[in-house]
């Protein structure tokens, strides 16, 4: 669901603010009339505000700028706390200092957040002083993380992947994808220069390279040698037991507290002993009172994983909304919306 409501920001701004700017192109307020936007502003990602700007005028470039201020700043939020989790957790409490206390954990946390902000701003302001813009960055990123794609698939969902084979995998694909990318770029265009290196051609054959040969090299090292991977360890990583305290048997701290306060009626009493005995008795026999109390976010998830184990229907109901969901988005956005846009180009 959270996918799909990120999904309406680059679609739906692409779609309503880049056929804008087709359709307004030739209008005397658009900003770059009587000339069309040249490549590299289009490359840039400005068609979404030359026409807000032709659209609202100084009021719409505004709108636009603080929308795209907000995604990317959320976005930069997300990066910053994924990647010092990863280096805190994954990397620092497992390898470095296992029994770090959670003041501890939390210093490294801060301290890795400043440095991977750091290192974005140095990249960010490398690549722009160089004429590196979106365009670009969209087109190569396939290549870089594409040989990952089917390792990071089998690795929760074939029971066969090897450790070996999930990390020779992504460094495979991205050894290929460089070469093919860099290749078929002085191929066919005789240099290694950003227009070159950020063409279709180019970057396609890389993206290419770097997908199948992620999943040929995953498969083959791990059929050569498989681990068989358990799944009843993921399902057990959450899965606390939630106490029944309504239920739970009498503590001895607590019966021996009751038969003390049995013996202390007993002795102070000075009426009928028999009165003081059934009295004693009857506090003995009486249940223990049990404070209510209230299950924590952490008791409840874990009390939902629990109850989807023992119904592996419910999982597999899900599992089955997932596939349908998977393919029907992928029709509609790969073929359904792309075709017709494609034809109309070509026949233009």
């Amino acid at each position: 669901m959270g996918g799909l409501a990120w999904f309406a920001i680059p679609f739906g701004f692409a779609t309503t603010l880049g056929l804008a700017a087709v359709a307004l192109a030739d209008h005397p307020q658009f900003p770059t009339y009587p000339n069309l936007p040249s490549e590299s502003d289009i490359s840039a990602g400005l068609a979404s505000a030359l026409s807000a700007s032709a659209l609202l005028g100084t009021s719409g470039a505004v709108a636009l700028l603080l929308s795209l201020f907000l995604a990317v700043t959320s976005c930069a939020s997300a990066e910053l706390i994924a990647v010092s989790s990863i280096l805190t957790f994954d990397i620092y409490k497992s390898y470095f200092h296992p029994q770090a206390s959670p003041n501890r954990l939390i210093f490294v946390s801060k301290v890795c957040i400043c440095i991977f902000g750091l290192t974005m701003s140095l990249f960010a302001v490398i690549w722009n002083a160089i004429g590196v813009d979106l365009g670009w960055l969209f087109l190569v990123m396939g290549l870089l993380i594409g040989g990952a794609v089917f390792p990071a698939a089998f690795a929760i969902t074939w029971t066969g992947q090897s450790t070996a084979g999930a990390i020779a995998g992504p460094i495979a694909g991205l050894c290929a994808g460089i070469i093919a990318w860099l290749v078929t770029a002085q191929r066919y265009f005789g240099e290694l220069t950003i227009a070159s290196t950020g063409h279709e051609y180019s970057t396609l054959a890389g993206n290419m390279a770097a997908i199948f040969t992620g999943l040929i090299v995953t498969v083959v090292v791990s059929l050569v040698k498989p681990q068989n991977f358990d799944w009843t360890i993921t399902r057990g990583i959450n899965s606390h037991p939630v106490t029944d305290l309504a239920s739970a048997p009498v503590q001895e701290s607590e019966q021996v507290s009751l038969e003390a306060k049995g013996e202390q009626v007993s002795a102070n009493a000075s009426g009928d002993e028999k009165e003081t005995k059934d009295i004693s008795k009857a506090d003995a026999q009486s249940p223990p009172t049990v404070p209510m109390t209230t299950l924590s976010k952490e008791e409840e998830e874990a009390s939902a994983d629990a109850d989807i184990e023992e119904h592996p229907m419910k999982l597999r109901r899900a599992l089955i909304v997932a596939y349908i969901s998977a393919v029907s988005l992928t029709l509609i956005m790969d073929f359904l919306v792309s075709r017709p846009m494609s034809r109309a180009l070509l026949s233009s």
